[in-house]
């Protein structure tokens, strides 16, 4: 059973968050949660300017809670899912992408392929990065 998320994907979520009101949306969906894990590994200018080019951005600057969207909240789901399937302990960032991936119709999918990225071939690499991980010492 997963009895955590990692400090790497609480930090995506809240970057994610940040983003959100950077952008001055008043919600925090599947993009977002994008932006967080680019922000969480580094950059993330081209996909905060393919959103803004999806959904936009408004004037008013959000004011505290910015909420889930019912896609983002699908997406931490499918993460916890993936996370469970694999048999790990942990929900990390890796897990949020395949998430992402899996629900495949948010914006945060719709950044990904608009920016030329293969989601099937991105959650390959994505597993087999996560094989090679587990891989016992000695065995690659």
């Amino acid at each position: 059973m997963v009895t955590r998320f990692t400090s790497q994907a609480r930090q995506a979520v809240v970057l994610g968050q940040e983003q959100a009101r950077v952008m001055r949306h008043d919600h925090m969906g599947t993009e977002h949660l994008l932006l967080g894990l680019l922000a969480e590994g580094g950059g993330v200018a081209a996909v905060r300017a393919e959103i803004a080019d999806i959904v936009g951005c408004v004037e008013a600057v959000p004011r505290g809670h910015i909420p889930f969207t019912p896609r983002a909240k699908k997406v931490l789901e499918l993460a916890l899912r993936e996370a469970l399937h694999l048999g790990h302990k942990f929900l990390g960032t890796e897990h949020v992408l395949l998430g992402l991936i899996r629900e495949g119709r948010g914006v945060a999918a719709q950044v990904l392929v608009k920016l030329d990225a293969d989601l099937n071939q991105l959650r390959d690499s994505v597993l087999a990065q996560l094989d090679r991980a587990e891989a016992p010492s000695g065995t690659e």
